[in-house]
């Protein structure tokens, strides 16, 4: 697991600014997985593939579960074998690194 999954979400309820482009870019790079920054960069997301339902399942209550441990839910789309997962701040219209934080933990439950 890396240093960033190791953070704990904070709580933001609005009132700070978004992460800016650079930034965001920046924080990326922390990413071991195939997440893409939106062309607006206001939210990241990454597509993964299993081989049949029940292990897709799997993956996506065990991301329901990191984002209730860090009260910080995705955006989840998902069918027979495949999970697209979608993090933005909804209360400061952009990312934060909660977003980030969440999705080093999505990787860790890859690597895992």
């Amino acid at each position: 697991m890396n240093d960033l999954a190791q953070k704990t979400c904070k709580p933001c309820e609005g009132g700070v600014d978004p992460l800016d482009r650079a930034a965001a870019q920046k924080m990326m790079t922390e990413l071991a997985g195939n997440w893409r920054l939106s062309d607006d960069a206001s939210a990241i997301s990454a597509e993964f593939r299993f081989p049949e339902f029940y292990r897709t399942m799997a993956f996506i209550n065990a991301v329901a579960w990191v984002a209730n441990q860090q009260d910080h839910h995705p955006d989840i789309r998902f069918g027979y074998n495949y999970a697209d997962i979608t993090f933005t701040t909804h209360a400061i219209g952009g990312l934060s690194e909660n977003d980030f934080i969440c999705a080093a933990r999505v990787d860790a439950l890859m690597a895992g």
